[in-house]
């Protein structure tokens, strides 16, 4: 054999070797709500998709491919959730899919997502209590977010009595179940733990703020812990102003209020009030201060504000980007193996990391309300890694998630079993 038949020889295997690049341009499905209740909140993080799209395309795009956005509207409503999923995998044919907000969307959509093996980041805050295969939560935690502000509400603010006020659905409900078995376990009376849900879109809030009043006839110090979300939060925070409730006299301390949802109120009422996140566009970082530079400059409007769900899609598009690299191939099963141990910078400072638990290592800040709608970020931890499942509630004490090692998202410690998961957990 010549030397350069060897040379090819050895070129062809190489090549054979190699694991397929993607077809180009590589389709990346954006699955947020365009319309309904949920587009105060989730229209910005179609925005920001596409300018993490159109940055990396002037990057050169990803495996020598182009990216291409295909955004579909499911409208606020949960079902069209998986129907679109279903749309985007087998029609469009994506590669993957940055979307949701409400855990009953992500619920919703979760069954089609495992039965076509899809890749999917959800960016948002959620109660925790599932760890998919298919799915990367680039959002907190309840350990991550809940419990941490609760302790604040515990430790900073002497509050002795607790509204949880929530909108009814899965992830308010899950999460104050897992907040009232952490209240009762710091010493927190039954009776002093006042739990409500309200509707989607809800208006009224007169009898619900004047019955959180009343809370602190005994003299004790009442604080709110919020999971209300979407356009409700505008009509709960007018009337707590309406009703003369500052932040002084009974705080607020909320999970899914941030700097886009309150760019629609009179926020001058609402100084001192709080929410706990992983991120505030107050953070002084010079990584902050260039995202923030370039989300103006693609939205085209400087009053256009950033918040914590824009930097998880940040964090999680940039992941999977570096996820496909390693890779080398735009294939679910290689990239999900890839993407366990990636790091990227967070935009307040440290490094995001990616679990096996397929949740990120985070900071968690609490911000106050300041009179221009942005926060005064006044506490940020270390990075704390997102807990699947709680230890706070019983069913879930002994379960662990390890993708990697266990092959298993819902492992029981007691048993050295792996739990059979659904799509319901």
């Amino acid at each position: 054999m010549t030397k350069k038949h060897m040379l090819s020889t050895v070129a062809a295997t190489a090549l054979l070797a190699t694991p397929a690049l993607a077809d180009c341009p590589i389709q990346v499905g954006v699955l947020h709500s365009l319309s309904g209740s949920m587009a105060i909140s989730e229209t910005t993080l179609r925005d920001v998709m596409l300018m993490l799209i159109d940055e990396q395309n002037k990057k050169g795009g990803v495996l020598g491919c182009e990216l291409e956005a295909v955004v579909v509207d499911p409208a606020s409503d949960w079902p069209l959730f998986a129907e679109l999923t279903r749309q985007l995998l087998t029609v469009n044919e994506v590669d993957v899919i940055f979307g949701a907000w409400t855990s009953v969307s992500r619920k919703a959509l979760l069954p089609v997502l495992e039965e076509l093996n899809g890749l999917f980041f959800y960016p948002v805050q959620y109660e925790g209590q599932e760890s998919s295969r298919n799915v990367f939560y680039t959002g907190a935690a309840p350990n991550q977010q809940a419990i941490p502000a609760v302790d604040y509400f515990l430790e900073e603010l002497g509050v002795e009595s607790f509204a949880l006020l929530g909108t009814d659905y899965v992830y308010p409900r899950t999460t104050n179940a897992i907040l009232e078995s952490y209240l009762l376990s710091k010493g927190i009376a039954a009776e002093d733990i006042f739990v409500n849900y309200t509707p989607f879109g809800h208006s009224d809030w007169s009898t619900i703020v004047g019955d959180v009043i009343g809370l602190g006839a005994g003299g004790k110090q009442v604080g709110v812990i919020s999971t209300i979300n979407g356009d409700a939060n505008i009509g709960f925070y007018t009337e707590l102003a309406a009703q003369g409730v500052s932040a002084d006299d009974i705080p607020v301390v909320a999970f899914s209020v941030g700097e886009e949802e309150l760019s629609g109120l009179d926020t001058s009422r609402l100084v001192g009030h709080l929410a706990a996140w992983n991120y505030f566009m107050s953070a002084d970082t010079p990584a902050n201060e260039e995202f923030i530079a370039a989300w103006h400059e693609f939205i085209g409007d400087t009053n256009r504000v950033t918040n914590d769900p824009m930097e998880a899609h940040y964090i999680g598009f940039n992941m999977w980007v570096q996820a496909v690299e390693a890779a080398g191939t735009t294939d679910v099963d290689a990239v999900r193996e890839a993407m366990w141990g990636q790091e990227f910078p967070n935009l307040t400072g440290g490094m995001a990391v990616m679990n096996v638990n397929h949740h990120l290592s985070k900071p968690v800040l609490i911000g106050e309300i300041r009179a221009d709608g942005q926060f005064d970020i006044i506490s940020q931890t270390e990075e704390v890694p997102g807990e699947a499942w709680s230890p706070f509630l019983e069913e879930s004490a002994t379960l662990v998630s390890d993708w990697s090692e266990l092959g298993c998202g819902m492992f029981d410690t007691a048993t050295e079993t792996c739990v059979q998961l659904t799509s319901n957990y």
